[in-house]
């Protein structure tokens, strides 16, 4: 028995009953300030936290803006279409992950099974397109093409296409109007990646993960215009998703139109004339190769001389940019992209880069009036010109004795540049150059814009390239490694090359002034920055910026938003040298080198300037370019592997014009056959309900457009 009195052991009863006691009261007492805390204190916050998890919101995309050419044309606008799609969310939910919906599917739209499921798979680094590029939350669209029976038919058994939607939808249409595609200068919609939703959170216009945006040409560009602003109606629901109100909505607003200074007419004309004469150049043959020219890729710029505005650009290949509407094919893609395809995708005007040759000229010749040289000489044009034991030749060993610079425009003399440009090369110090060098030849081709962009409204312009002194410094920099290992004094040819790289790569020698002097050597030129210098020489100096966007036209059409023409530098000449070198162009087309392109043209009446080009490029056949203007257009084409300047795309340059002007092959004007004989200075009529009203194409463009919609060769 214990010995504890019975007094002790009731009273320490006493106090644990009592701790246990203040113990429950203080767990109460916490428990009921924190009920308060949530309920009283901080309800409404929590109050709106709860009612936010029952709210779902419906995205409502906003239609995309029409790009519309100088006339009201449209060139891109949208069309309803029947489209298919497939949540890859609650595919995924399914224990199969939605193959057998998708190989129902499939035999519902005639498609195979595994075009449909890679149609819904999600791209990276190592899967090939076809693939889903877009957010994995946002509907994937299947087919944009689908017809009415097959629509009903998912319809009708919803329980066996859970997760599938068929929808009529305002999808993109690249219309093609008279035949004509602009594919480089409209771009494609592809779906907002994650990344650029991100990009654009903190941004007037961000993205939602339903958008498509632009990833080229006008449709990149202008993107933020375009695509408008989606709307989002927000659903009050149960928990067991069945709406019970509507918090609140706000509509969509569709996107602007952009009003282009592009005339579909004219385009269609530019694209068909450099296609046949790429096609002509292939028959041709190449007496230095020994066999025919390939003529693998070419640019066409048709510019306003005195505003900078794009009336046309083609480039060649080519493509549909319908192709990219409801997603790429994994074949459309390869054609696209693959080895073999020339890339297409590529825009040559603005991103083909290639030696000028002989329509470079007018650089030099600026360079060397200004470096204190005579325009009226004589300067000796001899067949070949030497330095040391090497020889430069004339093109074609041409001698013409003493001339002037203007007459060495004309019948494109090299020697008489190789002249000048050694003497300065000597001047300015040869192989130990001064400290200051004059650098006459390549300052005048910065002057004129070469080396940057043109600032051309279209992404992913490229530069070109003046070979100055930095240029040779740089370039030595990041290759000297490479030839001084590689290169040997008594090794082979490839090998004594690197071998003098590795000493000497850095300096400026005779050769490259001599190569360079003639749009030869290292430099490389864009078709756009050519077509820019030659419309400046036509309209008194002035570079403007080239633009394709005139105006952004608000859908009610009541904010028409003009983009006026800009410059960005005037041509670094007097205007007594810009009328001699003017004269010199007038005489290339009347006794020069394309006279025999410009036979019957009616020079008294539209005075045509011309300079041939014919670059050499090593390892590959000469590069065609023709460069020309009138007092209204500058026109400026490049063929790659075609041939001669005069021979390869004089004849489709001279048959543009004939289709501006109305000319025929004798030389009359007819008015009524004339696509554009001025610049079209207004905007087309915008009507009071917002639309753009459109000029007639008349009746053989018309047909033209539907064939080219039809997939015909128009």
């Amino acid at each position: 028995m214990s010995n504890i009195p019975e007094t002790g052991r009731t009273t320490r009863v006493t106090v644990r009953l009592v701790a246990l006691q203040i113990l429950v009261f203080s767990l109460l007492l916490t428990l009921g300030g924190r009920l308060w805390y949530l309920q009283i204190r901080n309800g409404d916050q929590y109050t709106a936290e709860a009612a936010n998890n029952h709210v779902q919101q419906v995205v409502h995309p906003a239609v995309r803006g029409s790009i519309l050419d100088a006339r009201g044309v449209p060139l891109a606008d949208n069309e309803t279409r029947l489209v298919v799609s497939a949540s890859r969310t609650e595919l995924m939910k399914m224990p199969d992950d939605g193959k057998a919906v998708l190989t129902r599917l499939a035999d519902v739209l005639g498609m195979k099974p595994k075009d449909v499921m890679d149609k819904v798979r999600l791209c990276d680094a190592k899967t090939p397109q076809p693939c889903w590029n877009g957010s994995p939350y946002q509907p994937i669209p299947i087919t944009d093409e689908a017809s009415a029976k097959q629509a009903l038919q998912i319809r009708e058994r919803e329980e066996d296409f859970p997760g599938i939607s068929a929808e009529p939808t305002a999808v993109r249409r690249y219309a093609a109007p008279a035949g004509s595609n602009a594919a480089q200068v409209l771009g494609y919609l592809s779906p907002v990646t994650d990344e650029q939703i991100k990009k654009a959170e903190d941004t007037k216009s961000p993205l939602l993960r339903s958008d498509q945006v632009g990833s080229n040409g006008l449709e990149a560009q202008y993107d933020s215009e375009l695509r408008g602003k989606a709307g989002v109606t927000r659903y009050e629901v149960d928990n067991l998703g069945r709406v019970i109100g509507q918090r609140e909505s706000q509509q969509a607003r569709p996107g602007d139109n952009v009003v282009t200074s592009i005339d579909s007419r004219v385009q269609a004309v530019a694209e068909k004339e450099l296609a046949q004469a790429m096609k002509d150049a292939r028959k041709q043959f190449d007496k230095n190769t020994g066999r025919n020219y390939k003529a693998d890729s070419g640019a066409v710029v048709v510019m306003e001389a005195k505003t900078g505005r794009v009336v046309a650009m083609a480039s060649n290949p080519t493509y549909d940019p319908n192709a990219w509407v409801g997603g790429i094919s994994g074949k459309d893609y390869a054609k696209l992209t693959g080895k073999n395809s020339n890339y297409p995708l590529l825009n040559r005007a603005i991103q083909g880069q290639a030696a000028p040759g002989s329509i470079f000229k007018v650089v030099p010749t600026t360079a060397a009036v200004n470096a204190g040289y005579s325009f009226n000489g004589p300067y000796a044009c001899t067949s070949s010109f030497n330095i040391g034991s090497q020889v430069f030749k004339n093109f074609e060993s041409e001698n013409y004795g003493g001339i002037s610079l203007g007459r060495a425009l004309e019948v494109s003399c090299d020697t008489v540049f190789y002249r000048i440009a050694y003497d300065e090369w000597k001047k300015d110090g040869g192989n130990k150059p001064k400290k200051n060098p004059g650098d006459w030849f390549y300052k005048t081709a910065h002057q004129f814009g070469l080396g940057k962009e043109t600032g051309i409204d279209l992404p992913n312009e490229v530069t070109g390239r003046v070979p100055d002194r930095q240029w040779k410094k740089d370039y030595w920099e990041a290759n000297k490694d490479a030839w001084c290992k590689s290169g040997k004094k008594d090794g082979n040819y490839g090998q004594r090359i690197a071998y003098e790289n590795c000493l000497e790569g850095m300096k400026m020698r005779a050769g490259d002034s001599v190569n360079y002097s003639i749009g030869q050597g290292d430099t490389l030129v864009t078709p756009i920055q050519m077509a820019t210098i030659y419309a400046a020489i036509s309209n008194g100096g002035t570079l403007y910026d080239p633009t394709i966007g005139k105006a952004i036209v608000s859908p009610d059409g009541k904010d028409v938003q003009e983009i006026k023409p800009t410059s960005h530098g005037k041509l670094p000449m007097s205007g007594t040298l810009r009328k001699q070198i003017d004269s010199a162009l007038a005489g290339v087309a009347t006794q020069g080198t394309a006279a025999w392109r410009f036979q019957g043209w009616p020079q008294d009446k539209i005075p045509m300037h011309a300079k041939t080009g014919t670059a050499e490029v090593y390892g590959k056949q000469t590069t065609s370019w023709f460069a020309t203007y009138t007092k209204d257009y500058s026109i400026v084409m490049t063929i790659s592997q075609g041939g001669t300047g005069s021979g390869a795309s004089g004849p489709a340059v001279r048959k543009i014009y004939n289709a501006l002007y109305g000319v025929d092959a004798k030389g009359n004007i007819d008015q009524k056959k004339a696509l554009l004989p001025k610049p079209q200075a207004s905007l087309p009529k915008i009507s009071s309900d917002g639309s753009i009203e459109a000029e007639p194409l008349g009746k053989q463009f018309e047909a033209a457009g539907r064939d080219r919609r039809r997939g015909t060769d128009s």
